[in-house]
């Protein structure tokens, strides 16, 4: 289990190209571009909705990747929640693992409950482009996140636009992704804290 912490700051469509500058002048590279497809899962009845708590199979260039996150706390922008994240086999989720992977007994006890009844909810599938960047001592994955979150709900597909930053701790103190956010923000105009997850947005798509 992990402890993530990371800022998501939405971004507006017209400052995509300034946030991509911003970072390669500030890592000194280009950013790496990879293709990411995520399917969630809840039961009819949003048992881990319920639970606050998410699961996730990701389609990545290196495999298929299983994720199961408490919604945690968010902040002005800040996110920190647990993470369980492991590799599979393939398409299909491997929930056994992940129950002995998770030991937070309320968490693991709605996920146990859930496990029958679990049907795909909704998708969401972006290209997130990616910097190592170093700032204030501390290490940091930059990444601009852009696609879709896509629900079919009774025979009707429904879309909701993905266009954000996310700023993730790999190592180092909490305040240098404040930092970081700061300068982003005083050089970026129109980047705003957003506290809502893409699975809470898929979620909020289903309900619309």
């Amino acid at each position: 289990m992990g402890i993530e912490s990371e800022i998501k700051l939405a971004l507006p469509a017209g400052q995509i190209d300034a946030a991509s500058a911003f970072f390669v002048a500030h890592t000194g590279v280009a950013g790496r571009d990879v293709t990411l497809e995520n399917i969630y899962f809840d039961t009819p009845g949003l048992t881990l909705a319920r639970s606050k708590s998410a699961l996730r199979l990701r389609r990545t260039p290196d495999g298929w990747l299983q994720t199961f996150k408490t919604a945690g706390s968010a902040k002005g922008g800040l996110h920190s929640r647990h993470e369980w994240e492991m590799p599979v086999a393939g398409d299909a989720l491997e929930i056994d693992a992940l129950l002995r992977a998770c030991e937070v007994p309320d968490v693991a006890a709605a996920l146990r409950e859930a496990a029958p009844g679990l049907i795909e909810l909704f998708r969401t599938n972006f290209t997130r482009t990616l910097w190592q960047a170093r700032h204030d001592g501390a290490d940091i994955e930059a990444a601009i996140d852009l696609g879709e979150v896509i629900a079919d709900v009774n025979g009707e597909t429904r879309r909701a636009p993905i266009s954000e930053i996310e700023l993730e701790l790999k190592n180092g103190d909490e305040a240098a992704l404040h930092a970081l956010a700061q300068v982003l923000s005083a050089n970026i105009p129109g980047l705003a804290p957003d506290d809502v997850s893409k699975a809470q947005r898929g979620y909020r798509l289903r309900e619309q």
